[in-house]
């Protein structure tokens, strides 16, 4: 069966390709970075956009451009900004990027949409974060939704990454069904598996510190085995296992980057979209970093179209018939 999604914080495309995958169809994405917004607009040329700030989003506008109704649409996907919850780097209770799910949750109670998908870095449910967690799930049910939330890894759904999510996964009230996730599908993908045949495109220079420090670092370890500090530079991975989880800053000159494990350089663009589910085909534009962050901050197109599938089967399929049942899409 085909369904329906409005993709809020959407970035370049990774939920969207997904959704796609799986058989859905996306009315509209809601995205405010430029460069995200030039690049969603490359590869889903007629999906319409919303180019700006969500919390000026109406929901009435909403609906206008994705020519839904309330109650209408069967998923509404989001992955506010996260680095206010990361553990990759100094978690803020109060930063203001934590507040942005209440944008999401605005938007989930006006469009009323069958089912909601929400998705955000482990880090939330960890230490003082519980307490934004704890916040999030009431308002979310408070909202009309049976809410579950899981703690998922990409890597057991086809992607070559370590990259543990928080997946939030709710189901209207009046429908009578409960929310659910996927089990792991399949054993992880190593790097080397990944990468056989990649080509490796244009990467920056090391600078002459990391050059030097480069031959020093052990397979998969990092900056800090040698020198004793910067856990995030110089990241030799493992071409045996999957990739580590990719950043969103990738200097690609040592600090702040992911290594080649044979090779002294940091990871091309082409070999990090295959370790994050993207197809050769898909195409980024603006500076190696500026690429770099569109896929670190993307969420796997392959985990997500596991999550929309198992939503489409298992719990899609048993709105049809019942009041504001499984739209269909032409």
């Amino acid at each position: 069966m085909s369904f329906t999604v409005i993709s809020t914080f959407s970035g370049c495309g990774g939920s969207s390709l997904g959704y796609k995958l799986a058989g859905g169809k996306v009315l509209l994405a809601v995205e405010w970075d430029d460069n995200a917004v030039e690049t969603y607009r490359l590869n889903f040329p007629d999906t319409p956009i919303y180019h700006g700030d969500i919390a000026e989003l109406t929901v009435e506008e909403a609906c206008n451009l994705a020519g839904v109704r309330p109650g209408g649409l069967d998923i509404l996907d989001g992955s506010p900004p996260c680095q206010g919850f990361s553990t990759a780097g100094r978690r803020k209770l109060d930063d203001p990027r934590n507040q942005l799910f209440r944008e999401y949750v605005r938007l989930l109670r006006g469009l009323k949409p069958k089912v909601f998908v929400m998705e955000n870095v482990s880090g939330m449910v960890k230490g003082r974060m519980k307490l934004i967690f704890a916040e999030i799930m009431r308002e979310l049910k408070a909202s009309g939704y049976r809410v579950k939330a899981r703690l998922m890894n990409a890597m057991y759904f086809g992607v070559p990454q370590d990259r543990q999510r928080l997946i939030f996964i709710g189901v209207r009230k009046d429908l009578g069904i409960e929310p659910s996730h996927p089990k792991p599908q399949m054993r992880p993908v190593t790097v080397r598996e990944a990468l056989r045949g990649c080509p490796v495109g244009m990467v920056p220079r090391f600078d002459d510190k990391y050059a030097r420090l480069w031959p020093k670092v052990p397979m998969g370890g990092n900056a800090s085995d040698v020198i004793g500090k910067g856990f995030n530079s110089c990241v030799k991975i493992n071409p045996d296992r999957p990739a580590p989880t990719l950043p969103k800053t990738q200097t690609g000159r040592g600090f702040a980057t992911v290594c080649h494990w044979a090779e002294p350089r940091a990871l091309s663009i082409p070999e990090a979209k295959r370790l994050a589910s993207f197809p050769d085909e898909f195409r980024f534009i603006g500076t190696y970093q500026e690429q770099w962050a569109r896929i670190g901050n993307a969420v796997p197109p392959l985990f997500m179209k596991a999550i929309a599938e198992h939503i489409r089967d298992n719990i899609l399929t048993h709105c049809a018939g019942r009041r504001g049942g499984a739209s269909s899409v032409a």
